[in-house]
């Protein structure tokens, strides 16, 4: 198998994405109580946006809370009469400006410090979980060829591609083992491109008065078609099923949602983020996290696709655990969890290092990538400098090996090539040779001044 020479996207046909926009697009609302969120939070939240706009109109509104504009009418209408804020300039229908009064300027003032958010209008918990679940199942089930597609830039035995698209259909875990190098990372990350259509999520959900931020402009990738559908609740976003990776940076605490004291609501978890589509938890062992602590956190939620998180007044809050999670390691998996939690985790797979063959079809891929030829002299002297170092093939050296190669021809300014006196200063950096002087390294200036200090040139 082979790391890929570039991170090539895969994403389904528009046909699929079409299919599933329309299917799960949710309605756009037609009144207050159809939004399932309290009348009363969504004025507090359309007060904080006159504030902060410089010309508040009844369109800039409805477009900061993603809202219909008669929705927003009337949120505004509401504050207007509360005496919160006056009325401008009257117009036509969106036109309409308003300007902040003293108790209103008092009262935004209180709700920042309890709710800083100031984005779109969130939704409710009930609606984020039915839509979550609606959507966890793709359209269609991976097939041999859906998978060959996925991993298309990666050669990989047809056993570890059936086993990957079972994984897939059935959307249980896995647990990728094998040594450093052999491309697990680059395995799991492809997984997320055999998933087809896109999903709804929300731009954040309400929970007593409280905003959990579920849209990460990181993690989450919008669908560019999704104007073509026409009126739908703008409170959604239409995604590509998203790919989360966490490594060693991770901890207990961010497996929960994470408040922010300045500005004053919570963060959704990266398993939250990932929901529909994949998470892959990178060199598993190796997180600041002690493997059987995370796993102890998981294992209900593996089992029953539910999770629980906390809100900072200890309320507990049940959200889906709707995604494939892709534990990747290069430990001996019996060091991290014991055989209770490897029954819960669905899929094993060791992924080994490339035979010779495989190891010069990676090359040849990874050299056509970046516009070389690799001509059979020069595989021919890579493979015999394995063979004299008895040093063992990995599936990431083919593209390590031909950066190295592509950074020494640009400093010598000359045209890319892959000859073998190239590969050896490749060889030499990428591996660690030690670097001694010769003969024509010798300074000048020893050669001019014979009896010069050294020292001193």
């Amino acid at each position: 198998m082979t790391y890929a020479a570039t991170e090539t996207e895969i994403f389904p046909q528009a046909g699929m994405m079409n299919e599933s926009l329309v299917q799960f697009a949710p309605p756009a609302p037609e009144s207050l109580t159809e939004t399932d969120v309290p009348e009363s939070f969504l004025c507090d939240l359309a007060l904080k946006h006159v504030s902060i706009l410089s010309d508040p109109t009844t369109a800039l509104v409805a477009e900061r809370m993603h809202l219909p504009r008669s929705l927003a009418e009337e949120l505004l209408q509401r504050l207007y009469r509360e005496k919160l804020i006056e009325v401008r300039v009257q117009a036509a229908m969106g036109a309409t400006r308003y300007a902040m009064l003293e108790r209103g300027w008092e009262r935004v003032k209180n709700l920042l410090n309890s709710c800083g958010y100031t984005g779109a209008a969130p939704v409710s918990l009930a609606d984020y979980n039915h839509m979550m679940r609606l959507q966890a199942v793709p359209a269609t089930r991976a097939s041999m060829e859906t998978m060959r597609a996925a991993m298309r830039d990666l050669v990989l035995p047809d056993s570890l591609l059936e086993t990957l698209g079972c994984v897939v259909n059935s959307r249980r875990s896995m647990f990728l083992t094998g040594p450093p190098g052999t491309g697990k990372t680059s395995i799991a990350e492809r997984i997320n491109n055999a998933l087809d259509g896109v999903i709804w999520i929300p731009y954040a959900i309400e929970i007593d008065n409280q905003i959990i931020r579920v849209y990460d402009a990181h993690n989450h990738k919008s669908a560019s078609d999704v104007e073509s559908f026409g009126e739908h609740d703008r409170r959604w976003i239409a995604i590509r099923r998203p790919l989360v990776v966490v490594g060693g940076e991770l901890t207990l605490e961010d497996a929960d949602l994470q408040w922010s004291e300045t500005a004053r609501f919570y963060e959704a978890p990266f398993q939250m983020k990932s929901n529909g589509g994949t998470l892959v938890v990178d060199d598993f062992g190796r997180q600041r996290v002690a493997p059987h602590e995370l796993l102890n956190r998981w294992i209900v939620p593996l089992e029953r696709r539910v999770d629980y998180l906390t809100l900072a007044t200890g309320k507990k809050i049940e959200v889906p655990f709707e995604q494939l999670i892709i534990f990747s390691t290069n430990l001996d998996e019996k060091d991290l969890v014991d055989e209770a939690f490897l029954r819960r985790m669905g899929y094993r797979a060791r992924v080994e290092p490339p035979t010779p063959s495989v190891y010069v079809e990676i090359f040849k891929r990874a050299s056509f990538v970046r516009g070389m030829e690799a001509t059979r002299e020069s595989l021919d002297h890579i493979l015999n400098n394995y063979m004299i170092e008895h040093r063992q093939m990995k599936a990431c050296e083919p593209r390590d090996l031909l950066d190295r190669i592509t950074d020494i021809c640009l400093f010598q300014n000359q045209a890319l090539e892959i000859t073998p006196k190239i590969v050896d200063k490749a060889w030499r950096n990428y591996f660690g040779a030690s670097h001694n002087f010769t003969s024509v390294d010798e300074p000048r200036n020893l050669t001019e001044h014979p009896h010069a200090d050294p020292l001193q040139l």
